[in-house]
Order: C-alpha cells, then structure tokens, then sequence
C-alpha cells in the first residue's frame, strides 16, 4: 500500500492521493514546445475552444429540442427561436461555431501537411486527427437532421441510400440504419442519441488520444529542424531561456495560443451577431416533406469537396472515388515516401502537390454547391480526377527527393 503522510494543505492532500504536481509536470511545465513555430500551430486550441462553445451551446438547446417528426421544426424555429429568451443567441453559437469548426479544422491539416507534421514518429498524430475529423463530420451531418427541414430530410435521404453500395443493393443496410423505409421517428431519434451522446463521447476520447500521440514525438516546427528535446529542456531549467530552442506549454506557449483564441473569438462573435446566416441553408427553414424533393439537394460545405467527387461519375465508379477520398489522407504519412520532414517549399515537387491539392480542393468545393449541368460539370469531372491523380503520384514524386 503507497505510504501517506497527513496533509499540510489541501493541495498536498489532492497530491499525495492524485500526482497533481506529476501530471501538471507532465503534461504542461515539462512538456516542451519548439519556440521557432507560428500562429498556426494554435490552431489546435482553437479547435478545442469551438468545441467547448458547442457543448456549451448544445446543452442549452437541448433543455428545449423536442426528437420527435411532429415537433422538432418547430421546436428549433419557433420555441428556441422566439419564446426562449436569448434561445436564438444559442442557436447562432452552435450554427457558426458547427461550420467555423471546420474552416479551422482544414486550416490545421493543411498546416500539418505543408510543414510535414505527420512524418518521422508523428504518425499516430495524424492519424489520430484524422479520427477526430470523421468523428467531426460524423457529429456535424447527424446534428444537421435534427431541425428536420426539408435540407435535413433530403440530406439524410442522400446520404444514408449511400450504404446501399450501387450495384451491391444493400438496401437492407440502408434499412437498418434508418430504422424505417425513409427517414421518420426511428431515424431522427436514432440520430439524436449519436449527436448529443455517442459521437460527443468519442470525440471526448480522441482529443485525448490525440494529445497523448503528441507527448512522446512533440510538436514538429516550421523549419523543420531535429531538437534535442531533452537537451534543451536543460538549458531552459538552467537559466538559459533565451538560448534554448524550447519553451513551456504552461504557460509560455499558453499565453500566446490564447492570443491567437482572443482574435478568433472577435472573428467568430462578429459572425454569431451578424452573419449567423451562412451557417444556415435557407431551404433548412422549410419543414421536412417527403413528397416534395427540393430543386437543388447538396451538403454543407465542408461536405462539398468530397461530394463533387461522387458526382460527376456513374453510381458504381462515383462510390469507389468517394470511398477512396474518405480514407486516402489517413494514409499519407506511408505514401510520402520522402525522408524529410521540412516545410514543403524546400521540397521540390511536393511543393507544387501540395498547392495543387489545395486548389483543387477549393474547386471542388465550389463546383459541389452548383447544379450539375454544363461547364459546372465539366469542371468538377476534371477536378475530381485531379484529386485521384494527385494521390496516385504522390509515392513517386516523394521517392525522388533527395535527403536534405
């Protein structure tokens, strides 16, 4: 049995039964963050701030969201919205913060694949992140059922007849995850319980995954330079701030990530008060009705991308290729086969894949939330063939980098 003194205070008492000095040790005033990064790898804390204010946001409007088909709409648009007081302040929060969440989620992977966080022991880093944008995108299209507009249904519609392979006609599939035909009771409650309780959940354990990957390897830097964690972890306990290459998570490196969170929060409030409508689809303001099917069906637009990949393909080969772009950047720290792990502009003809896949990627977007027709068409067929070919090179033009 571990042997216990009687307490001096209550922080001894906590410490002798909880480590608090170990784990605050560990996890924050030894853990060690290069000094020569930018604003960028605040990213992360922003991350986890927005997904406090949808928590936050959530549970308020939970206290007056009705599951149900006959009164969930109005329970979103009319209790929350007009009887509530300050109900549509929260629903504006969670609104913006669910579509912002991911703007900063896209600026945070491509940080990470310009600078080449994810090479050289990092690995479970980005896949770990990567877990944690399924789980996202997961959370995000579940909660977009629950106000059961006309987008809601037709979305989930869409979405779910996915499961049925094309030629495979897993109808069945389709059946059991909707609990119905077609999206009604079962489905909405079904989706309910995964957006305020299990997909929550998972991202709860993510984050803390993604934090432990982080501790052994330590965050990568923008210039790409191997530190000698441990030796100048010494140099800075010593006295010699200025000339170690590292400093403290808490508080130094702290402090400036909640600079960068105090800009994004003015960003991020200026949208909640005055153009909280980008984050709501106009058509979503109409209840749900099975047996009008809206003009134009599309997803948000963080969705875009990798819907305007499905599209301009026939069933079968169009599931394959969107198949193939949801799994494809889980697999980029084995199909970059370069030894360097610097920023991409000192890495030749990764330089140009990389803003390639970036542009492409925007197009992408842009052509998903156009109709289909035309040279709109035209333009996503090409763009989506891009993003494959992008992916299929990449091997090759990585093996021939020479080693830095």
């Amino acid at each position: 049995m571990a042997h216990f003194e009687k307490a001096t205070s209550v922080h001894d008492w906590l410490n002798q039964r909880l480590a608090i000095d170990t784990v605050r040790r560990v996890m924050a005033t030894e853990y060690w963050i290069p000094k020569n990064i930018n604003f960028l790898w605040a990213m992360g804390m922003v991350l986890a701030v927005t997904f406090g204010l949808l928590l936050v946001s959530g549970i308020f409007l939970l206290m007056y969201y009705q599951p149900n088909v006959a009164t969930a709409f109005d329970s979103v648009n009319y209790t929350i919205m007009r009887e509530v007081e300050f109900g549509w302040l929260w629903r504006h929060v969670h609104g913006v913060a669910a579509s912002v969440v991911f703007l900063i989620i896209y600026i945070h992977m491509f940080t990470g694949i310009y600078y080449g966080s994810y090479k050289k022991g990092r690995e479970m880093i980005w896949i770990s992140g990567m877990l944690l944008f399924v789980a996202f995108s997961a959370e995000a299209f579940s909660g977009y059922m629950l106000p059961w507009g006309q987008m809601s249904y037709w979305a989930g519609m869409v979405i779910t007849n996915l499961f049925a392979g094309g030629s495979l006609h897993a109808d069945g599939l389709v059946e059991w995850i909707r609990g119905d035909y077609v999206p009604a009771q079962a489905f909405l409650t079904r989706f309910f319980m995964l957006h305020v309780l299990l997909i929550p959940l998972a991202i709860l354990g993510l984050i803390g995954l993604h934090f432990a990957a982080l501790r052994i390897p330590h965050v990568n830097n923008q210039d790409g330079e191997e530190i000698d964690f441990d030796a100048e972890a010494k140099k800075y306990l010593a006295g010699d701030k200025a000339g170690s290459k590292v400093i403290r998570f808490a508080n130094d490196f702290m402090a400036k990530d909640m600079m960068v969170v105090a800009f994004y929060l003015f960003f991020f409030f200026y949208l909640v008060f005055f153009h909280y409508d980008f984050a709501m689809d106009p058509v979503n303001f109409d209840p749900a009705d099975g047996l009008k099917t809206p003009a134009h069906i599309y997803p948000e637009w963080y969705f875009l991308w990798s819907y305007e990949i499905l599209r301009p393909f026939p069933t079968d080969p169009g599931l394959i290729a969107f198949a193939f772009a949801q799994v494809i950047f889980f697999l980029l720290p084995f199909l970059d086969r370069s030894p360097n792990a610097v920023p991409a502009n000192r890495r030749g003809l990764f330089k140009i894949w990389f803003w390639v896949m970036l542009v492409d990627m925007i197009v992408l977007t842009a052509m998903g939330k156009l109709p289909p027709e035309g040279i709109f068409s035209t333009i996503g067929l090409y763009a989506a063939i891009t993003f494959i070919a992008l992916w299929v090179v990449l091997p090759f033009i990585t093996k021939l980098e020479r080693k830095l």
